[in-house]
This record gives structure tokens, C-alpha cells and sequence, in this order.
């Protein structure tokens, strides 16, 4: 057996601590009595109780929330559709252009493309508000969940499918009985990572918001222009914790749907022999 060696534990260490000591002083912070964030003047939970009388950051609170929520939902749709074209439909004409158009928000300047998209919505005429916002994440957190669900097709195993369709089942009806289940992990991972980056987008949305659809990062990063307040690590706090929670429930999801598959494989097996 391999040992753990000290170069590896601290490599994990240094990285750990590069990833979450800011957001624990972040957490940390927000519990502070003072009001100065940088001078620590006891524990208090007074920052989390102005936070619920804040009603500017609980609006934009609420705005980003349902715009997570619709865009990572569309984003999801839109992107397993375009996984299941990539992986099942084979070779056909345009399918590099395809594939590229599919992906290229994925190496795009969010400028570019919060730019782009305004220019569009201008044209057309579409209001800019809550909607303009919804179809902006949605377009760049698509290719995101395309990503995730197409790694999980390669790994499909085909013949399943193949076995439902000779049974009578209708390609509509194999994809929503047996491989929908199958890939549901990660779709269910698609989606809270489309949530994420719609809850953590700044720059498109920016560009493509309107009247009354002011989101969370844009009103913290105009109340930090001003100074940092206890209040916004408070409500950056209750958010860490719903990203968190997210994160658990699709890491718990995906060992149960692991486990139960390889339990169903076992017993195919038992009772093929």
C-alpha cells in the first residue's frame, strides 16, 4: 500500500488553506460586534439581525435567488439536450460547428458576452429586467451543464438503452425512463453548479439588467465601492451556507445513486450465473 507521505499532506493542506481561509475569515468576520470589519471587537449575531432589516439586500437577495433557480433550471434543459445530440447522435454534417458553438461561452470574456447579449436585447426591443437577466445565465451556464452531462453519457452504457428500445419503448420514452434516471446525478450536479455561477455572476449581469432586478453581487460590489459592512459578511455567510448545503445534497445524492447501481449490478450478475 502506497503511504501517505508528509509532502502530500501538507500539499493538501497549503491548498486547502489557499481555498477556504478567506472564506472563513469571511464567516468569521460576520459575527463581529464592531462595526469596523477589519477590528474584531467580540461575537455578536447583531450583523445577522440588521441583515433581515435591510431591505434593499434582501430584494436583491430574493432577485438572485429566482434567477438562479429559472436560469440554472433552463440552462440544464438546453444542455442536456445539446449532451444527447453530441454523444448519441453520432457523426453528422456541422457537427465541429456544433460542438464549437456549444462551448465557446466557456473561453468567452463575460464582457464580450454581457456586451453581446445587451446589444441583442437593444435590438429587438426586450425590456431589459428580471427575464433579460434569467436568458443571459442560462446562455453562459449552459455550456457548463453540457459539460457535466455529456461526461456522464460516455460513460453510459448504451446497451440499456438499446434493450428498451427493442422492447417497443419510443426513443422520448427510453431517455425519460431509463436514461434520465440513470444520468440523474449528474444533472442534479449540472444544475447546482449553473446555480452557483448565476449566484456569483456580476459582469453579464450588469449588462443585461433592468428596473427593479438589481442582484446580490451587484449591490454588494456597489456597497463595497463605499466600504465593507458587516452586514454584507452577514448575508455573504447565509449564501456560502446555501451553496453549501447544495453541494452536500448532490455529493449525497450522487453515493446513493452510485451505490444502488452497482448493487443492481451485482445482482445482474448473481443471477446470470
Amino acid at each position: 500500500m502506497r503511504r501517505f507521505s508528509w509532502f502530500n499532506a501538507t500539499s493538501i493542506a497549503l491548498g486547502f488553506a489557499f481555498l477556504y481561509i478567506p472564506i472563513l475569515l469571511l464567516v468569521i468576520y460576520s459575527f463581529n460586534e464592531s462595526r469596523l470589519v477589519t477590528v474584531w471587537g467580540g461575537w455578536s449575531t447583531k450583523w445577522y439581525a440588521s441583515m433581515l432589516q435591510n431591505e434593499q439586500l434582501l430584494t436583491a437577495a430574493w432577485v438572485t435567488l429566482r434567477v438562479a433557480f429559472v436560469s440554472s433550471t433552463l440552462a440544464v434543459i438546453l444542455g442536456t439536450l445539446a449532451a444527447v445530440v453530441l454523444v448519441r447522435a453520432g457523426r453528422f454534417p456541422g457537427r465541429t460547428l456544433f460542438s464549437g458553438l456549444i462551448f465557446a461561452p466557456l473561453v468567452m470574456p463575460e464582457v464580450i458576452t454581457g456586451l453581446s447579449l445587451l446589444l441583442l436585447f437593444v435590438a429587438v426591443g426586450f425590456a431589459r429586467g428580471f427575464w433579460t437577466v434569467v436568458i443571459a445565465h442560462a446562455t453562459f451556464s449552459m455550456c457548463f451543464a453540457a459539460v457535466v452531462v455529456q461526461a456522464r453519457l460516455y460513460d453510459f452504457d448504451k446497451s440499456v438503452e438499446e434493450a428498451a428500445m427493442d422492447l417497443g419503448a419510443t426513443p422520448v420514452r427510453t431517455f425519460m425512463q431509463v436514461t434520465l434516471p440513470i444520468i440523474a446525478p449528474s444533472v442534479i450536479s449540472a444544475w447546482l453548479l449553473a446555480f452557483t455561477l448565476s449566484l456569483d455572476d456580476l459582469v453579464i449581469a450588469s449588462f443585461t439588467t433592468g428596473p427593479g432586478a438589481t442582484t446580490l453581487p451587484m449591490r454588494i460590489y456597489s456597497q463595497v465601492r463605499l466600504g465593507v459592512t458587516p452586514e454584507i459578511n452577514a448575508i455573504s455567510t447565509v449564501m456560502i451556507g446555501f451553496v453549501t448545503i447544495g453541494v452536500l445534497i448532490a455529493s449525497y445524492a450522487t453515493k446513493r445513486s452510485s451505490a444502488r447501481r452497482e448493487r443492481d449490478l451485482r445482482t445482474a450478475e448473481a443471477g446470470g450465473t
